[in-house]
């Protein structure tokens, strides 16, 4: 198997993503880097079930431990409707250039489960952080297994 690096938002958003990455041949590594989440209750639940569930499964995870809500606020005051693009950016660029500097040739995130997110975007965000550390950002459409890690 090859290996991946999956950005994971949370647990049950990666339970599908790390099946269908598995199905598809890829081994992946799940990275915890995620400042915008509030309150700092949320973040840590998020992380401490991600880890638990990696655990579960099989999984190594890496923990960026960044409790960066203060500098993520400051960021995206002034362009708050704009705050998307800044949250992928920031989470993507750390992820890519985790990747490089870890052997990791290939990166995703957990964000393409939900059809909530603007998945065009993502992909373009991925796509550029990955020319600029010079891994692979790997665009799958996981939307269709959004409600199967929520149960």
């Amino acid at each position: 198997m090859e290996k991946i690096l999956l950005h994971s938002c949370c647990a049950p958003c990666s339970v599908y993503c790390v099946d269908r990455l598995r199905q598809d041949g890829f081994e992946p590594t799940s990275l915890w880097f995620n400042p915008n989440i509030h309150p700092y209750t949320e973040y840590k639940a998020r992380r401490d079930t991600l880890i638990s569930f990696g655990e579960m499964v099989g999984m190594e995870v890496k923990v960026l431990e960044n409790y960066g809500l203060r500098d993520f606020v400051k960021a995206v005051a002034d362009r708050i409707d704009n705050r998307c693009g800044y949250c992928y950016e920031i989470r993507l660029e750390t992820a890519a250039k985790y990747a490089a500097e870890n052997g990791f040739s290939k990166f995703t995130t957990s964000l393409l489960i939900s059809p909530y997110q603007n998945h065009e975007l993502l992909k373009q965000t991925g796509e550029k952080m990955g020319e600029k550390y010079g891994v692979e950002f790997v665009y799958r459409d996981f939307r269709v297994g959004f409600r199967e890690g929520q149960a």
